[in-house]
C-alpha cells in the first residue's frame, strides 16, 4: 500500500476507504466506456474528511475525481488512470429542515434528488429539478454538471436554483459560501463558477437550495402531431397563452414511442391515433383559483383548429398524468433495450429545433442510410437528445460514430445552439469542445482552470487541459 493510500485509509477507515475490487462498483460510467481501476474510493463522512482527502492528494500529486451517484453519460466521474482517488460523496446525504419563508433548503452533496423530493413533500414546497436518473442522482453530481431536466424552461439550470455553497478548493481549503440570498453582488459570482464545472475547480460539499412552493393543481395533456414543425408552432403559442403557468414542454417521436412500447409492455399508447411527433404539455399552478384546465383544453382547440395537433388527451387523474410522463422518460429505456446506440446532447434556440431535427436527419442518413433517429427533449428550451440506433438488424455504425458526432456537434454550433445541452462534456466530448468553440473561449476557461488548480490534480483530462496536465498528456 502507497504512503497515501495507508493515510487514506487511517483517515476514513474501512467504510471510508475502499481499495482493489471493493472499488468495482464506481469504477466504469454508467454507459461502460470509461474507468480504470483507481488507487482506491475515498468515502468521507463531512466537510473535514472531504478537506483531509483533497490535502492529502495534492501533497503526493494524486488526482481527485469526484463523483456523485455517477450516472452523467459523458464519462466525467470515473478515473482515466491508476493513480487517482475517487471521492464519493454518498456517505453525504443529509437534507436540512427547509426555510419557506426564505424559499431555501440546506443539503448535503450527496443527497439523492429523488431523496430531496421527497423530505420536501410534507412541507408543501418542491425543488423544480426532474430527470430520468433521480432516483440515484446525487445534488453535488447535478451541480457538477449544471443538470437542466424537464421543468428547466420554467426554473432553470441547476446554477439558477443553487444560492450558495460550500467547496473544498484544490489545496484542501474549505471556501464557506453557503449565502441564502439571490443577489449578492459583492463581487466575482462564485457559486455560478462551480455549477458546470465538472469537479475540475474544487468539490462542492453542501449547497443552498431554492425552492418553491409545490403546485396546488396541474393540467397535463399528451399530444399527436404531423411533424416537429406543427410541435415548435404550437409550443410558441402555448408559451404566450399559459406564460408563467407552463412547467413542461416536452417531446419525443413515434420512433423512440416504438422502441419504449416494444420494450416495456406495462406501457400501452392512450391516443386513437398514431403521429410522428408528439408533446407532452403540463401547466401547474400553486393557487387553486387559476383556471388551468380552461387554459389548456383552449390551447389544444386553437392547436387542432389551426391543424398542428391530429389527436390529443387530458389526463384526468394522477395516474394517468403518471403515465404519460412515463411515455417520455422511457425513452431512453427502450432505446438502450435495444441495443447499440449513439447518445447527443444537443441545444438549438427553440424556433431552430424542427430544422435542426430535419437537417440532422438528412446529415445522418447520408452517413449510414438505414439509421434510426430517435429524438426526444425539452422543446421550451430547445434541447433536444438526439440519440441514433443502427439500421435493421446491424449491430453497430461501422466505426463512424465519431464522424457522426462532429457532424451533428458542427451543425449545432451553425445554428447558434451547442453540442453539450446539459449533460457537460466529461471524458467524451473534450476534442468537440476544442473543435466548436473558439480559441479564446477555451483560453479564458483555460486560465480559470489553471487559477483554481494549478497542480491539475482536480478531475485531469475534464473539460481542458492546462499546465502540468498538458506535459502530461501531450
Amino acid at each position: 500500500m502507497s504512503d497515501a493510500a495507508a493515510e487514506l485509509s487511517n483517515l476514513l477507515g474501512p467504510k471510508g476507504w475502499l481499495s482493489g475490487t471493493d472499488t468495482a462498483p464506481y469504477r466504469r460510467d454508467w454507459l461502460d466506456r470509461y474507468g480504470v481501476e483507481p488507487l482506491g474510493v475515498a468515502r468521507p463522512a463531512d466537510t473535514r474528511q472531504v478537506s483531509d482527502v483533497v490535502r492529502i492528494c495534492g501533497a503526493e500529486g494524486i488526482a481527485v475525481v469526484p463523483q456523485g451517484g455517477n450516472t452523467g453519460l459523458c464519462g466525467g466521474a470515473v478515473a482515466d488512470r491508476r493513480e487517482a482517488v475517487i471521492l464519493s460523496l454518498s456517505r453525504m446525504t443529509a437534507i436540512g429542515e427547509p426555510d419557506p419563508d426564505s424559499g431555501a433548503v440546506l443539503v448535503e452533496a450527496g443527497a439523492v434528488l429523488a431523496s430531496l423530493h421527497e423530505a420536501l413533500e410534507p412541507h408543501g414546497l418542491i425543488f423544480p429539478m426532474h430527470l430520468g436518473a433521480e432516483g440515484s442522482a446525487r445534488i453535488g453530481g447535478l451541480i457538477g454538471t449544471n443538470a437542466g431536466g424537464s421543468h428547466a424552461a420554467r426554473y432553470g439550470m441547476m446554477q439558477d436554483l443553487v444560492l450558495g455553497l460550500e467547496v473544498i478548493l484544490p489545496d484542501g481549503r474549505i471556501w464557506n459560501g453557503l449565502r441564502a440570498v439571490q443577489k449578492d453582488n459583492a463581487g466575482y459570482q462564485l457559486r455560478k463558477l462551480f455549477c458546470g464545472a465538472e469537479g475540475t475547480l474544487g468539490v462542492v460539499t453542501r449547497a443552498v437550495l431554492k425552492l418553491h412552493p409545490a403546485p396546488r393543481q396541474r393540467a397535463t395533456a399528451l399530444l399527436a402531431l404531423d411533424d416537429f414543425r406543427a410541435a415548435v408552432g404550437l409550443g410558441t403559442f402555448l408559451r404566450g397563452e399559459a406564460g408563467e403557468f407552463l412547467s413542461g414542454l416536452e417531446f419525443f417521436s413515434d420512433v423512440g414511442l416504438a422502441l419504449a412500447l416494444k420494450h416495456l409492455p406495462d406501457l400501452t399508447f392512450p391516443l386513437e391515433t398514431r403521429g410522428a411527433a408528439y408533446l407532452l404539455v403540463e401547466l401547474a399552478s400553486g393557487s387553486a383559483r387559476v383556471p388551468l384546465d380552461a387554459i389548456l383544453a383552449s390551447a389544444l382547440e386553437w392547436g387542432m383548429e389551426q391543424g398542428l395537433v391530429t389527436d390529443g388527451a387530458l389526463a384526468m387523474s394522477d395516474a394517468q398524468r403518471a403515465h404519460f410522463w412515463r411515455l417520455r422518460e422511457e425513452q431512453p429505456e427502450g432505446q438502450r433495450l435495444e441495443g447499440a446506440q449513439l447518445k447527443h446532447d444537443i441545444s438549438v434556440p427553440p424556433g431552430r429545433l424542427a430544422d435542426f431535427i430535419a437537417e440532422a436527419q438528412a446529415v445522418c442518413a447520408g452517413m449510414a442510410p438505414g439509421i434510426r433517429v430517435n429524438p426526444f427533449g425539452h422543446l421550451g428550451d430547445g434541447n433536444v437528445h438526439y440519440n441514433l440506433s443502427p439500421p435493421e438488424g446491424q449491430a453497430g455504425f461501422d466505426g463512424r460514430e465519431s464522424e457522426i458526432g462532429q457532424a451533428l456537434a458542427a451543425l449545432a454550433t451553425a445554428m447558434g445552439g451547442s453540442f453539450a445541452a446539459e449533460h457537460g462534456l466529461g471524458r467524451s466530448k473534450g476534442v468537440l469542445a476544442d473543435t466548436c468553440r473558439s480559441a479564446v473561449e477555451r483560453d479564458l476557461m483555460a486560465l480559470l482552470k489553471d487559477a483554481f488548480d494549478p497542480s491539475a490534480i482536480m478531475n485531469p483530462g475534464i473539460l481542458v487541459r492546462v499546465g502540468k496536465e498538458r506535459k502530461t498528456f501531450d
